[in-house]
């Protein structure tokens, strides 16, 4: 099962390795991280996706606890958190199939940011689910290239670091 992790950190050097080294030491793949400064410029926020049963995720989250920067584990994988993802998708737009290009971007949302004689430049932000959508859709008509954000999570109404 994939899990949605946040982690409040201490903006501090060397923070991010020791997090990556505790996932690594003990076997733990993480399938995507983003990290980012929160509105306190003394924290930064940490949104790891990772896969593994509810065993695994009790001694993630234990193993990050123990660590000194750690402030705060939230785990969004019950449905209390948004989550969000950006994709940069690049496309062939042949003749035969700018319009089609066109359609789905417009049905996804997502937004044409670069044109080419040859090509397409997508954004698309949603949730993980809807990036392999348009990707689902886009990849018959010549995907050349993508590059994804990754998971970004924050908690819906009260579920959060105050919460």
């Amino acid at each position: 099962m994939q899990h949605t992790i946040s982690v409040l950190v201490e903006n501090e050097f060397g923070v991010l390795s020791r997090v990556s080294a505790l996932f690594s030491g003990r076997g733990f793949n993480i399938d995507s991280l983003t990290v980012a400064p929160t509105n306190d410029e003394g924290m930064s926020r940490m949104t790891i996706v990772t896969r593994g049963d509810e065993n695994i995720l009790e001694q993630i989250t234990k193993q990050l606890n123990k660590l000194i920067d750690i402030i705060k584990v939230i785990d969004f994988t019950d449905g209390s958190g948004i989550e969000r993802e950006m994709a940069l998708i690049k496309v062939s737009a042949e003749d035969e199939s700018r319009a089609e290009v066109l359609r789905i971007v417009d049905i996804f949302r997502a937004k044409i940011i670069d044109v080419t004689p040859r090509s397409y430049t997508i954004e698309a932000t949603g949730s993980p689910v809807k990036i392999d959508g348009i990707l689902d859709l886009l990849r018959p008509l010549g995907l050349k290239e993508l590059v994804r954000t990754g998971a970004v999570a924050i908690g819906r109404g009260a579920k959060g670091w105050k919460g």
